[in-house]
């Protein structure tokens, strides 16, 4: 069975995982553009860090087999400078033209602050303005239920939004069951220590369904595995769902959300059902 990882930030790990995911059957990754472990000490570092995810990434991904696609954004841990911000989303769209690149994030919220909500609202923007897909990071501290709230009032109320164009991750039992009910794609994270075990995912899953559903495992500088996406098939399977049902969590639902956006490669198996 191919799989899709939507959610790795690759610049952190080593080929080492790259092998792994490509043992096991992963055909496609995806790397948001996030939090390097620290502040860059300038717009220029972000120049930098976006040409690295976007060109040197994707050929180490080759040697594996695995295609490779990133994220272009001003993350919203380094968003409290608003005129950094603007500086760095001045020259992101140069970036967007990469064959590679699938829009806009992962954008969002980390303290939930005025600051953070304006450069989220200005690259919401942007992607409407460039027809670009986008991808929300929401909060991982305790306010993730009121940035989660922030930023499905703004889109909703926005107009100009397409929630098929538009997914949250990192969504837990709290905070997924509204922002389905909005319409949106949902994502949920695990990790081996925080976030959603695989328990947890397939719990959401088996409560709401498959439509709208994407599972990854990150992989970043922390304490992190990308196999954890794997474990997370394993126990679906092990509960009993069928082969089919698997396919269309961990690699069909991908391809539906981000193969609207045009460069992204792997095909669904079948036609998406919405009534799962």
């Amino acid at each position: 069975m191919k799989v899709v990882e939507p959610h790795v930030h690759m610049i952190a790990r080593t080929v080492q995982d790259y092998e792994r995911m490509a043992r096991m059957h992963t055909v496609a990754i995806c790397e948001p553009a996030f939090w390097a472990g620290y502040d860059r000490t300038s717009p220029q570092a972000f120049h930098d860090y976006f040409t690295h995810i976007s060109e040197f990434e994707p050929t180490r991904a080759a040697q594996y087999l695995i295609d490779h696609y990133c994220w272009i954004c001003i993350n919203p841990k380094e968003a409290e400078d608003v005129g950094f911000s603007r500086e760095v989303i001045s020259f992101m769209p140069e970036f967007l033209e990469k064959p590679n690149v699938l829009g806009i994030g992962e954008i969002g919220l980390n303290n939930n602050t005025r600051n953070e909500m304006t450069i989220f609202e200005e690259q919401v923007e942007l992607a409407l303005k460039y027809d670009q897909l986008i991808w929300i990071h929401t909060p991982h501290l305790q306010d993730k239920l009121k940035g989660t709230k922030l930023m499905l009032d703004y889109l909703t109320g926005h107009g100009g939004v397409d929630p098929e164009r538009v997914c949250f991750d990192h969504m837990e039992e709290h905070t997924l069951p509204m922002v389905r009910e909005k319409g949106f794609w949902t994502a949920m994270t695990v990790y081996p220590v925080t976030k959603n075990s695989p328990d947890r995912v397939i719990d959401l899953v088996e409560r709401f369904g498959l439509d709208r559903m994407i599972v990854d495992a990150s992989g970043d500088w922390g304490p992190s595995d990308p196999a954890t996406l794997h474990d997370t098939l394993f126990q679906m399977r092990f509960r009993g769902h069928s082969d089919e049902e698997a396919e269309t969590l961990f690699y069909n639902n991908p391809c539906y959300f981000l193969g609207q956006g045009g460069c992204f490669k792997p095909q669904p198996t079948r036609p998406r059902d919405r009534s799962l």
